[in-house]
């Protein structure tokens, strides 16, 4: 589910980058800047990237419906996660860099939810993606470029909200207690 709401996120990105930028082509692309053996892949040159930085567990406790029909499941609770996503402008111009990273920047603040409402293609799965903008000190965004591998480039990083693992797999059965049973034995 995590490459679908960054593809997702990357498409819907390029949707709009295309349209107000007058772009035939797609400039989003969901990748790293440098591969495992540390070279730059040459389709990451003259694009926006957006990347996976981190994955870290909802810490709010969310309301969760167990009930099947008139019975309760027994199944594992679901693992709620926040993404936090890169989009870096790595353009061999500064500027182009600064005008995409901007228009990216703009996009998210118009739309910062992703919903079944507002784009009918997200994954049935998923119910909403939250996005918001992630502020770094100097020293943290240091340390995330060095960790990266890679030479800094205008970037955003976005914490997407909810993304939820539920297996959809029960375990067990248990009939619900609707009203209490009391028993006459003395």
């Amino acid at each position: 589910m995590i490459d679908a709401a960054i593809g997702l996120i990357t498409s819907q990105l390029n949707q709009h980058l295309r349209g107000g930028l007058q772009s035939g082509e797609d400039v989003v692309v969901m990748s790293g800047l440098v591969e495992q053996d540390g070279n730059v892949p040459p389709h990451v040159m003259n694009r926006v990237l957006a990347f996976l930085v981190n994955i870290e567990r909802e810490s709010t406790p969310l309301a969760s419906n167990n009930r099947l029909g008139d019975r309760l499941a027994v199944s594992s609770a679901p693992v709620h996660l926040n993404l936090q996503v890169m989009f870096a402008a790595n353009f061999g111009n500064y500027r182009e860099s600064l005008k995409f990273i901007s228009h990216t920047i703009g996009f998210f603040q118009a739309r910062p939810v992703l919903d079944h409402h507002n784009t009918p293609d997200l994954d049935h799965r998923l119910d909403k993606l939250a996005l918001s903008i992630e502020s770094l000190s100097l020293s943290e965004l240091s340390n995330l470029w060095s960790i990266l591998s890679g030479k800094y480039v205008p970037s955003v990083l976005y914490k997407v909200r909810l993304i939820t693992f539920d297996s959809d797999w029960a375990k067990g059965r248990l009939p619900a207690i609707t009203r209490p049973e009391v028993s006459a034995h003395a």
